[in-house]
C-alpha cells in the first residue's frame, strides 16, 4: 500500500465516498503539504467533522488508520514530486554542506518555534505541580521512550521521586497505581500513540495530574491532559524518531528540570552532590 498514489485512489472513489468523507477528501486534497503535519483531531476540525468520520475514511481507502493514511500520503508527495524527500527542507541531491546547513536551520527552528509556543503560566503550574508532587512518571513508547529515559536520567540527579517504566504494560501498570498525588509526564510527538493514550487515561482515572509534551494542541492524547507543553518540530509520517522533534522535547524538559531545580534549590543541590560523587567513582 505504501507505494499506492493516494491522491488517484481518492479519485478513483470519489463517487461512493459519503458525504462526510467527501469533505475530508476535499479538504485534502487542496491543503495536500498542510495535511502531513496534522493530528487526526486538527484534520477532523478543519473538515468540521469527528474523528471517528477521519478514521472511516482511512478505513473506506482500505488503510488501518490515520497514521498509515499519513505515510501513504508522504510517499504520494515524494511520487508526485519525482524527488523524495528525507524531509520538508532535505533532499536526496544535496551536498554535505547543503545538508550541515539545512540540518542546523531544521533544529535552529524547531527550538524558535518551541520556545514561541511557551506558556509561562503553564510552565510555573507544571514545575509547581511536580515539586509537590510524591512521585512523577515520565512516560512514552518507541523514540518518545528514549526521552522519557532521558528526562528520568536528568531529574533523578536532584530527586529521588522519579520512575521511568520501559514496557507498555508496565506503564499502564504503573499508570493504574498512581494517585491525586502523583504527576504523569506524557511525551508524544503525535499525541496519537494508542499505548500513550491508554497510559493517560488510566493515570488521569487514577487522579493523577497529567502533563503531556507533544506537537498538536489538539490530539486524543490532549483530551486527558491538564497542562500541555508544545514542541515546535515539524516531523513528518516518513521521519519517526527524527532527532529535530526530540531536541524540541529535550528542550522543554530542560526547562522543567532548571526551574524545578531553583524552586527546590537547598535539596536540588545536596541531591546532585550526592549523584555526582556516586558517579565519579565510576571515572578514572
Amino acid at each position: 500500500m505504501a507505494n499506492q498514489d493516494i491522491f488517484s485512489l481518492i479519485h478513483s472513489r470519489y463517487n461512493s465516498f459519503t458525504n462526510t468523507e467527501k469533505k475530508v477528501a476535499d479538504y485534502i486534497l487542496e491543503n495536500i503539504k498542510d495535511v502531513i503535519y496534522m493530528s487526526i483531531t486538527d484534520l477532523a476540525d478543519a473538515c468540521n467533522v469527528g474523528e471517528s468520520s477521519v478514521f472511516r475514511f482511512c478505513k473506506t481507502m482500505d488503510l488501518k488508520g490515520y497514521q498509515e493514511f499519513k505515510i501513504v500520503l508522504a510517499h504520494s508527495i515524494s511520487l508526485d514530486n519525482e524527488t523524495p524527500q528525507l524531509s520538508s527542507m532535505i533532499t536526496i541531491q544535496d551536498t554535505i554542506g547543503e545538508l550541515a546547513s539545512k540540518v542546523l536551520s531544521s533544529n535552529v527552528n524547531a527550538l524558535t518555534e518551541t520556545y514561541n509556543l511557551i506558556t509561562e503560566n503553564d510552565i510555573s503550574t507544571a514545575v509547581e505541580s511536580m515539586v509537590q508532587a510524591e512521585r512523577i512518571h515520565f512516560f512514552g513508547v518507541g523514540s518518545s521512550l528514549m526521552t522519557a529515559m532521558e528526562a528520568k536520567n536528568k531529574f533523578m540527579r536532584i530527586t529521588n521521586k522519579t520512575e521511568c517504566s520501559l514496557d507498555s504494560h508496565l506503564q499502564v501498570m504503573s499508570a493504574a497505581l498512581m494517585t491525586e498525588k502523583d504527576v504523569a509526564i506524557l511525551i508524544s510527538y503525535s499525541g496519537s500513540t494508542k499505548d500513550t493514550i491508554e497510559v493517560a487515561k488510566v493515570a488521569k482515572e487514577s487522579g493523577a495530574k497529567i502533563i503531556s509534551i507533544t506537537r498538536f494542541a489538539k490530539s486524543p492524547l490532549t483530551s486527558f491532559s491538564d497542562i500541555t507543553l508544545l514542541c515546535g518540530a515539524n516531523e513528518g509520517p516518513l521521519q519517526g524518531g527524527s532527532l529535530t522533534a526530540k531536541i524540541a522535547q529535550l528542550y522543554l524538559l530542560d526547562l522543567l528540570y532548571f526551574e524545578y531545580f531553583k524552586r527546590t534549590n537547598k535539596e536540588a543541590v545536596h541531591n546532585k552532590e550526592l549523584t555526582a560523587k556516586a558517579v565519579i567513582e565510576k571515572m578514572l
